[in-house]
C-alpha cells in the first residue's frame, strides 16, 4: 500500500493538537496537585487541634492521678509512655518531611509552591535502590511495624483487644495488589514510589494524624470503664452555691446545694443542712439559714437517697463568710494612679460586697463605658478631680464616698521619621515621601497624635516651616544640595492628640535623618 503523503499543513495541525493535549494534562496535573496542597494545610490545622485536645485529656488525667493515685497512677504511666513514642515518631516524620522539601521553594505565606511539586526524584532516592527500599525505607517500614507493638506492649490489658486489632490495621505494611494486577506490590512501593512529592508530604503529614489519633483513642478506651463508673450515684459530689459568697449581717444566708452531676430525674430521699431537714427538689435543694456574727461559717449535712436497697449518704461541705457593712468605697485608675489630660483614663469603681450595677459614680467629664462598674473619664482644666461614688444596698439604703485624683499632662512625645525615632538612615527618596509623626515611649495609654507642623533644617541652609506632616517643595529644593552623610533635621514638632480637639502637647523631641 502506498504511503499517504502529510501536507506542511496537517503536519502543524498535528503539532499544535499534541501541544494542546499537553497543555490539558498539565493543568490537570498543577490542580492534583494543589489539591494536594490544600489537603496537607487541612490535615495539619486538623493535627493541631487533635494535639491540644490530647494535651487537655492528658492534663486532666495528670491532675487526676495527682488527687487520686491510687485510681488513676497507674494509667497516667503508661498514657505518658504512649505520648512520648508518639511525639518521637511524629517527630521522625517531619524531619522526613524536612529532609524532601528543603530544596522546595515556599510563598510569601510560608507555603510550598504546590504545582512545582510534581517530582518524585527526592523520596525515590530516599526510600529506595531500584525497586527494593533503601537503608532509610527499610528504616521507614520498621518505625510503621514497632508503633502498634510498643503500644500493645505498654499499655497490656489496659487496652481492650478491639483496639489493638484498630491501631494494628491503622498501620499496616501488607502487601497491596492492584485491581488489574497479579502480584501484590509492597506497600512501600504502592504509596510512595514514583509519586509527586506533595502527594508524600500529604501522607506523612496523614500518618501523623493516625498517631495523634491512636494517642486520642488509647486515652478514651482505656477510661471507658471509668465513664461506665461514672454512672453511679456514688459519683455524684453534693455542691454548696450560696446565692453570693459574702453576705451583710443581719441578712438571710441564701442559696442551693446542687450535686456536680446534675440529673433532673433525680431526687434525693432526704436532705439535710446543719441539722435541719429540708426540702429537695430535682438534683438541687434550696436552703436559707440565718447569717451569724461576722466571720467564717460552715455548712454541713448530706444528700442522702436510695439505691439497690441500702441507703448511700453523699457529705455535703462548704461555707460562707459574713462581713459588716461596707461604709466606703473602692475606687482605682486601670492604669495610673493619676489620671491624664487629653485622653479617656479607664476607672474601675466599686463597693464591696455591693453588685457593680447598683454602684454610681460622677466627676466632671465622666460617663459611664458600657458595663456595670466601669466608667471614662476625660478630665479638663486644674490639677485635681474629684469623683463621687454613691452605693444602694440590697435594704434600700445608699452609702457614698469621695477620692481626689491629680490631674497630669501627656508628657511630650519624640519625632519619628516613618515610624523611627532618633537618627534614621535613607536616601533622599525615602525623606521625600515619609510622613513625619510623634510617639511615647514607655506610656501606658494608646494615644494617636497628628503631627500639624515642624522645622526641616539643612546645615547650610535657612530653616523651612513646614505646615502638616510631610515635606514641601521648599524642603525637596534644600535637600538637592545634601550629600552623603549630610544630616537633616526636624524640629519644632508640632503634635496634637486625634479625638482631642485643640488640646496641643508639649514640645516634642526632634528626629534627625542622615542621607545615605
Amino acid at each position: 500500500m502506498a504511503q499517504v503523503k502529510i501536507t506542511p499543513r496537517q503536519k502543524m495541525i498535528n503539532l499544535m493538537y499534541l501541544v494542546f493535549i499537553a497543555m490539558l494534562a498539565l493543568n490537570v496535573s498543577k490542580e492534583v496537585l494543589s489539591a494536594f496542597g490544600i489537603l496537607n494545610l487541612k490535615i495539619i490545622e486538623s493535627n493541631s487541634l487533635t494535639d491540644n485536645r490530647n494535651t487537655d485529656s492528658f492534663q486532666q488525667l495528670s491532675q487526676k492521678a495527682t488527687d487520686q493515685p491510687g485510681q488513676y497512677g497507674d494509667k497516667k504511666i503508661i498514657v505518658d509512655k504512649i505520648r512520648a513514642i508518639s511525639n518521637e515518631y511524629c517527630d521522625y516524620l517531619e524531619s522526613i518531611k524536612t529532609t524532601i522539601t528543603k530544596t522546595t521553594k515556599k510563598d510569601d505565606d510560608g507555603n510550598f509552591l504546590y504545582e512545582q511539586m510534581d517530582k518524585s526524584d527526592l523520596v525515590d532516592k530516599l526510600f529506595f535502590i531500584g525497586e527494593k527500599p533503601s537503608k532509610e525505607g527499610e528504616l521507614f517500614l520498621s518505625r510503621m511495624k514497632n508503633y502498634p507493638s510498643q503500644i500493645k506492649q505498654i499499655a497490656g490489658s489496659k487496652l481492650p483487644e478491639i483496639e489493638i486489632n484498630k491501631i494494628e490495621k491503622r498501620f499496616s505494611t501488607n502487601s497491596i495488589k492492584k485491581k488489574d494486577e497479579v502480584t501484590p506490590q509492597p506497600w512501600i512501593n504502592y504509596n510512595y514510589k514514583g509519586y509527586p512529592l506533595i502527594s508524600t508530604v500529604t501522607k506523612l503529614t496523614q500518618l501523623q494524624a493516625d498517631i495523634k489519633a491512636t494517642e486520642s483513642d488509647v486515652m478514651s478506651s482505656m477510661f471507658q470503664s471509668d465513664l461506665i463508673a461514672a454512672a453511679s450515684l456514688t459519683a455524684y459530689k453534693p455542691i454548696v452555691v450560696p446565692d453570693k459568697s459574702v453576705f451583710f449581717q443581719g441578712e438571710a444566708v441564701t442559696g442551693k446545694i446542687i450535686l456536680g452531676k446534675f440529673d433532673p430525674l433525680l431526687k434525693a430521699k432526704s436532705v439535710i443542712i446543719n441539722g435541719s431537714n429540708i426540702q429537695s427538689e430535682a438534683g438541687q435543694a434550696k436552703f436559707s439559714i440565718g447569717s451569724g456574727n461576722v466571720g467564717e461559717h460552715k455548712i454541713s449535712g448530706s444528700f442522702n437517697f436510695d439505691e439497690n436497697g441500702k441507703v448511700v449518704s453523699l457529705p455535703i461541705e462548704g461555707n460562707y463568710v459574713v462581713v459588716s457593712r461596707p461604709k466606703s468605697a473602692n475606687i482605682s485608675a486601670d492604669k495610673l494612679n493619676v489620671v491624664y489630660r487629653g485622653i479617656v483614663n479607664p476607672m474601675t469603681i466599686s463597693f464591696a460586697g455591693i453588685s457593680a450595677d447598683k454602684v454610681t459614680a460622677s466627676a466632671p467629664g465622666m460617663s459611664p463605658s458600657g458595663k456595670p462598674g466601669a466608667f471614662n473619664l476625660f478630665p479638663g482644666a486644674g490639677t485635681e478631680t474629684v469623683i463621687n461614688v454613691t452605693a444602694l444596698l440590697p435594704d434600700g439604703t445608699k452609702v457614698s464616698d469621695k477620692k481626689t485624683f491629680r490631674i497630669k499632662g501627656i508628657p511630650g512625645p519624640i519625632g519619628t521619621i516613618r515610624g523611627e525615632m532618633g537618627v534614621v538612615k535613607g536616601p533622599k527618596s525615602g525623606l521625600e515621601i515619609s510622613s513625619i509623626g510623634a510617639k511615647l515611649v514607655d506610656f501606658d495609654f494608646d494615644v494617636n497624635f497628628e503631627v500639624v507642623g515642624f522645622n526641616f533644617k539643612v546645615a547650610g541652609q535657612p530653616t523651612v516651616v513646614v505646615i502638616g506632616n510631610k515635606i514641601n517643595q521648599q524642603c525637596k529644593a534644600a535637600l538637592s544640595k545634601v550629600g552623603r552623610g549630610d544630616q537633616v533635621t526636624i524640629s519644632e514638632i508640632k503634635t496634637k492628640l486625634v479625638g482631642a480637639g485643640s488640646y496641643l502637647l508639649p514640645r516634642t523631641a526632634p528626629v534627625i535623618y542622615e542621607i545615605q
